[in-house]
């Protein structure tokens, strides 16, 4: 429809190259200010609020990891009725149309997006309270927006949901925007919820919710918000990846459709061709309207676009990309040794042995059990000498006990969240009745961040980390099983406002907790089951409440999809569902799937039967130890992967459209994906099944199957054989892979242990890839460059290995001891090597060529890792 807004072109000014104008309603009159700003790296950022609200609105903050650094837009063509605006950088045009309004985002002649087309443009402007005095029948009745027709209504001050009523101090206040999409019929994004990776029509069916919720063994698709948000879309077609980043915390909703679009040819204006185009509307319930516009062109660029605002994923010590065990509980510090005895029995490595609420002394955070848990500190000892971690629980709610001094501190220096009457908001979780801390306060998360010293948490070691749950805030018996939107934070801001940062917060202290006991040393470790953009800076996700069913397996490879490509790297499914008890099948298949996604963890319920690996039998314990045992051996390159996505926001589980964005059959597959540039994987996700479908994409691409070497060709879908001893892995031609000649206990066993690489030939015979290494679980990295990068390079029959990073300075003693090259079509004559740190001289080294599938095996070398070396294979 029409919009009802028009721009007054007599407010348009460009000041700093910052575009600002006023737009009012046809009607109310009522004026907003819309400001557009063009950002260094083809970003736009379009924000509007009230020109002059009743008092300010809610504006997101920390969530953007600085203030965007500006190019200038400069005023290209100002005629009747259009305004259009340069951006210095790029190709890209800015057409604002007057009345009613319309931006246009082009690049060179085409459209990238039209804003406001569909004329979806709302803003409700905050109200004074009406008079008291209204009747109580009408105050409760008509719940329609009417605060841009003028109507005083009292309906609009309160709004029902079951036995609760929400009070709007200032009546409704939402926003809305529409945004059309040309050429795009694929999009992605808007994590997290059960449902494809291609986002779906909302026509004749629910919007998608952004609003973050504890549910329970959630439903299989659907479109209703979970646990963690991040409001950013990703549109693709072959020749442009776009993103639409929402910057709004409150309640959101999002509807989509696609449909022709008729434009005309180039060539003959009277003829029009058919394109499809997606319209995508957001609607939040508060706030303003601050949205960026990436501009791609590629998918890496919208990636480096989001997270050049929102921060890239954190570099995760490296323990914690090992194998984690955990269960709601485990009993006592007995249960914790037999468990931590029952790996090393079954020779299965691990790292990290978690323990939930009832390590606790009755759900007082930052205690424990005395019975139970009474010499936290020797159990902890043991496990150092094993060297592995232990993480704990660590959630939102603070029991209601004047005796406990969490509790009484923050009650008395007025920590916790507000009830609109302004005392402390008294909900019912874990420990009964608890009171919520308002991490939105940073006085707050600093007194949080102190908590975590190992003064204050007496019975804490180094080897603790921390794991954040129930904090979307979970409040049971509350709407919706959350805290209801008009209590009160820090600064007067209502829980409506900023809802779905409560859990990003809470994460925020705790890792600034764990950062700062070490004296600012040590990276930090924490897990939460609630996010927002801007997460991936402070640690991992899980997908929560989860079943032991093979949907459940199945659809949590769509669901890390969406996580991953908004920006959250370090992400992972509960292996074997949180609720209930697989069979032996569907636990082996979920290990197997979960060996390779970026966060391992074994987790199950309390009334579900014990799981740890060894109980299903010799076969089973066998295979599940194979698939936890790749995991290890494939740790080099997964801490690549991590570095990679620290320092150049690409993500480690990728979707087939990410690295094959021009092959249109990848748009929509979610059974398999990219661990990578160089690893396909396939999880098997149905229970009897004796083959998988495998599409293997690219034209000019071979694919080696990892564990046999043989080759499958690009542009092609074959049905792969299964047993239940492995899931399909395939290496990309062209690409290196490293990894480790053996397994540990744990990751820590392994930091002597020497190196493979995997050199897998592409049809030019060349390949290229890297290594990443650093201490493993400090900063020095970053402050002292301690790492060490290489690249490695096969190229003309020899394989090199050079300095990827010359700032680093990080030395080890490990050595690469063994190289397969995939794909080599004949035997070599001799196999030499040159270390120039050990004179120049070519020296013989030991090979086995396997013609049946063209492996070249080059062993007992002592490659040093930093050195540059060559092989020559002639």
């Amino acid at each position: 429809g029409k919009s009802p807004y028009r721009a007054l072109l007599d407010s348009f000014t460009v000041l700093n190259g910052v575009a600002k104008l006023q737009i009012v309603h046809e009607e109310t009159k009522v004026p907003l200010l819309a400001e557009i700003y063009g950002i260094e790296g083809n970003i736009l950022r379009i924000k509007i609020n009230e020109l002059s609200p009743l008092k300010p609105r809610y504006e997101v903050s920390d969530v953007l990891v600085t203030e965007p650094a500006l190019h200038r837009l400069t005023v290209t063509q100002e005629e009747a009725g259009v305004v259009v605006l340069g951006y210095d950088q790029g190709d890209y045009r800015v057409h604002i149309t007057v009345s009613p309004l319309q931006i246009d985002v082009l690049s060179k002649e085409d459209t990238v997006l039209r804003i406001n087309s569909l004329g979806l443009l709302y803003f409700e402007h905050l109200q004074p309270p009406p008079k008291e005095s209204r009747p109580q029948s009408e105050e409760q009745s008509n719940t329609s927006s009417s605060s841009e027709n003028g109507e005083e209504d009292c309906g609009l001050w309160k709004e029902q949901f079951g036995s609760f009523i929400d009070y709007k101090a200032n009546g409704p206040s939402s926003v809305g925007l529409d945004f059309s999409l040309h050429g795009c019929e694929h999009v992605y994004g808007l994590p997290e919820r059960t449902e494809p990776v291609k986002l779906q029509s909302t026509s004749g069916s629910d919007a998608y919710r952004l609003f973050n919720l504890d549910v329970f063994g959630h439903e299989l698709q659907n479109k209703m918000g979970l646990y963690g948000t991040v409001p950013l879309l990703l549109a693709h077609k072959p020749e442009q990846t776009t993103g639409i980043f929402w910057l709004n915390a409150s309640e959101t909703l999002v509807e989509l459709s696609t449909k022709p679009a008729f434009i005309e040819t180039a060539t003959d204006m009277t003829k029009k061709r058919a394109v499809p185009q997606t319209d995508v509307r957001w609607m939040s319930e508060g706030g303003i309207i601050d949205v960026f516009l990436l501009l791609g062109p590629s998918p890496f660029d919208v990636f480096r676009q989001y997270t050049q605002l929102t921060g890239t994923q954190s570099l995760p010590p490296l323990f914690s990309l090992g194998y984690n065990q955990c269960r709601w509980n485990y009993e006592d510090e007995e249960d914790v040794k037999a468990v931590d005895t029952g790996f090393d029995d079954h020779d299965i490595p691990y790292d990290v042995i978690w323990l939930d609420i009832e390590h606790t002394e009755g759900k007082r955070y930052f205690t424990w059990d005395k019975e139970k848990f009474p010499s936290p500190k020797k159990m902890q000892e043991s496990l150092r000498s094993k060297k592995r971690k232990l993480v704990v629980i660590s959630d939102p709610h603070i029991k209601t006990d004047p005796e406990y001094p969490l509790y009484s501190q923050a009650k008395k220096r007025g920590y916790f969240v507000k009830n609109r009457q302004g005392k402390d908001f008294v909900g019912i979780c874990w420990p009964g009745s608890s009171c919520y801390l308002d991490f939105t306060n940073p006085e707050v998360r600093q007194w949080y961040s102190a908590q975590f010293t190992y003064s204050t948490y007496k019975g804490s070691s180094d080897i603790l980390f921390v794991w954040n749950d129930m904090n979307e805030p979970s409040v049971f018996k509350g709407p919706e099983l959350t805290m209801p939107k008009d209590t009160i934070h820090c600064g007067g801001w209502e829980h409506r406002d900023l809802h779905n940062l409560y859990g990003f917060y809470q994460q925020m202290a705790t890792a600034e907790g764990l950062i700062q006991r070490s004296g600012g040393t040590e990276r930090p470790f924490v897990l939460t089951r609630s996010f927002f953009a801007g997460s991936q800076r402070y640690g991992a996700i899980w997908t929560g409440d989860n079943k032991a069913e093979w949907g459940y397996l199945k659809i949590s490879i769509p669901m890390l999809l969406s996580i991953s490509i908004a920006g959250i790297s370090f992400c992972g499914a509960d292996v074997g569902g949180f609720i209930g008890n697989p069979d032996p099948e569907l636990l082996v298949r979920w290990y197997q799937a979960g060996a390779y996604q970026p966060f391992f963890r074994g987790h199950a319920t309390m009334d579900s039967k014990r799981r740890e690996p060894w109980l299903f039998g010799a076969d089973n314990t066998r295979i599940i130890r194979e698939a936890i045992r790749e995991r290890y051996a494939l740790l080099p390159y997964w801490y690549l992967l991590f570095y990679q996505a620290h320092v150049s926001a690409e993500p480690v589980m990728r979707p087939l459209w990410v690295e094959f964005p021009r092959q249109l059959d990848t748009f929509g597959i979610e059974d398999e994906y990219m661990l990578g540039n160089a690893l396909l994987v396939h999880p098997v996700t149905e229970p009897g099944v004796t083959s998988v479908d495998v599409l293997f994409p690219g034209s000019d691409k071979i694919w080696y199957n990892f564990r046999t070497f043989e080759r499958s060709v690009g542009l092609s879908t074959l049905k792969v054989p299964v047993t239940l001893d492995s899931i399909p892995v395939f290496q990309r031609s062209g690409t290196v892979v490293p990894l480790r000649t053996m397994v540990g206990k744990s990751t820590e066993w392994m930091e002597g242990i020497s190196y493979e690489l995997r050199v897998a030939l592409d049809s030019k015979g060349s390949a290229v890839g890297e290594l990443y290494t650093d201490d493993g679980h400090s900063f020095q990295y970053l402050h002292e460059n301690q790492f060490l990068h290489r690249k490695f390079t096969f190229h003309k029959n020899i394989l090199s290995s050079s300095c990827a990073d010359d700032k680093g300075r990080y030395s080890t003693e490990c050595v690469i001891e063994r190289i397969l090259i995939l794909g080599v079509r004949k035997k070599p004559a001799s196999v030499t090597s040159t270390q120039s740190d050990k004179g120049r001289k070519d020296q013989k080294v030991t090979f086995v060529y396997n013609p049946q599938n063209c492996v070249l095996t080059v062993e007992k070398l002592s490659l040093g890792l930093g050195a540059d070396w060559k092989i020559h294979v002639k």
